[in-house]
């Protein structure tokens, strides 16, 4: 019985490390940070630095309204709000990105009863953490 369980294992622990080694675990497949991760450590790449402007409380804080629909949401996250609409099809809502990035920026102009935030406007982004958010946005 000890032998077959210490074979089970090897071949498991070969396994994970064949596939990572093959490089099968892609970062598009990983989970996205959470708020507090992104605050640790800087993300480097746009759409992950989209993600974290738009979730972390002192920035986007997105989540607060939208649900974002995304197989990379984090397991440890608060669930999203539903107050807002949810954040999904982006590309076929907004075909195109100026649009997107300007509801971004200040979605009263589009909609004056709009109670989004003007996050270009209000500069609670920067030019560049609203095209971040906006690469993101558009892999949903």
């Amino acid at each position: 019985m000890r032998k077959t369980n210490k074979i089970a294992t090897a071949v498991a622990v070969a396994a994970l490390l064949g596939g990572a080694m093959a490089g099968t675990a892609h970062a598009e497949d990983a989970p996205f940070p959470t708020d507090k991760q992104c605050a640790k450590n800087k993300p480097t790449d746009t759409i992950t630095k989209g993600w974290c402007a738009a979730i972390v409380r002192s920035k986007g804080n997105c989540l607060a309204c939208h649900d974002i629909q995304t197989p990379r949401f984090p397991k440890d996250l608060v669930g999203p709000g539903n107050i807002a609409p949810p954040l999904v099809a982006m590309k076929s809502r907004f075909p195109d990105k100026t649009k997107l990035r300007a509801q971004v920026w200040d979605a009263t102009v589009a909609n004056p009863e709009s109670v989004m935030i003007p996050f270009g406007r209000h500069r609670v982004l920067t030019e560049e953490e609203i095209d971040n958010v906006v690469e993101f946005l558009l892999t949903l």
